[in-house]
């Protein structure tokens, strides 16, 4: 086997939130076969295995991993025709942001909203990020993927990946099974960008903003929160949104509404009639404010969503904040 493992390697700088302890075994993959070689290895000593991408979206523990941590590098974009479409391939180990700002600078319209999101391509379709109007499953036309239950690589479609707010196969039904290997979007040439979401629109200036207009506009949104990819300072020690917006049934959303006397509960549409909540309301309503602190640990100054690292933070005293919450 040509594929590097190392050992006792610290996962906290691989990582958004910056902390944890370290992997057992540790490998970074930078093609499929190193990915199957990676898989073969856990296998044949009966270890754990964890994928990590971009790190933005996981809290390591303090006691880190003991098995093999593998770490996606795959890289490479293509871009061909597809009918009145065009279909935009990105390898799992590409940073998100970056690839959509290629797609906006090549005029192609679908993921705009999507900007300034931390992460890799990989990563999206497995929680079906979404942010501003737009989700990642409204234009995946299909996904490459290791299955490790029989090391061989498979194409899912877009319906077989089982998508839902912020849900897909990924991390539920299939949750471990399958590695995201690269990812394929349905976008359109010189299409319209969303403006729909009201704080978006807010942000914008004119009738008919460009793609690259959207995008920045984004861009400076989520960095007035401290959600912008590569964003430094304690503020951007974060996993971005820790919590998600509760999909309630409207008669619970009325109750939620009716218990809560002289307050207008922002409460939203949501997918096959139901109602969804605010998240950073209710965390304020319920006393944590922003800038709540417990230890190194805080609620973000800038986003009630936001559980960051102000310096210094175990693991331990994340998830004690996210409990207390």
């Amino acid at each position: 086997m040509s594929l590097a493992i190392e050992e006792a390697v610290p996962l906290a700088p691989l990582t958004t939130l910056k902390v944890g302890g370290a992997a057992r075994f540790f490998a970074e993959v930078r093609s499929e076969e190193e990915l199957s070689d990676a898989v073969a290895f856990a296998e044949s000593r009966g270890l754990p295995l964890m994928v990590l991408g971009g790190g933005s979206n996981v809290v390591i523990s303090d006691r880190g991993f003991d098995g093999l941590v593998v770490r996606v590098a795959l890289r490479g974009m293509t871009f061909t025709a597809s009918g009145d479409f065009r279909l935009a391939t990105a390898a799992a180990g590409e940073d998100w942001d970056g690839f959509v700002s290629e797609c906006v600078a090549r005029g192609l319209q679908g993921i705009e909203c999507l900007s300034g999101i931390p992460g890799t391509v990989g990563g999206t379709p497995v929680q079906n990020v979404g942010a501003y109007g737009q989700e990642v499953s409204q234009t995946i036309d299909s996904v490459r993927v290791l299955d490790t239950r029989t090391r061989t690589f498979a194409t899912l479609s877009a319906e077989a990946c089982g998508f839902g707010y912020r849900s897909s196969l990924f991390n539920t039904a299939e949750r471990g099974r399958y590695i995201v290997t690269s990812v394929s979007f349905r976008l359109v040439p010189d299409g319209a960008p969303m403006t729909g979401y009201p704080s978006l629109r807010e942000a914008l200036r004119g009738p008919e903003p460009t793609l690259a207009e959207v995008r920045e506009a984004v861009r400076e949104i989520r960095r007035s929160k401290g959600m912008l990819a590569g964003q430094r300072g304690p503020e951007g020690n974060s996993a971005g949104s820790f919590f998600k917006n509760p999909i309630v049934t409207p008669e619970k959303a009325a109750a939620v509404r009716a218990s809560v006397a002289g307050s207008d509960v922002p409460v939203f549409d949501a997918a096959e009639g139901m109602k969804k909540l605010s998240a950073a309301w209710l965390i304020e309503q319920a006393g944590f404010g922003k800038g709540t602190v417990l230890g190194a640990a805080a609620v973000s100054p800038l986003h009630s969503l936001a559980l960051i690292n102000r310096g210094g933070a175990s693991a331990a005293e994340l998830v004690a904040l996210k409990l207390a919450i």
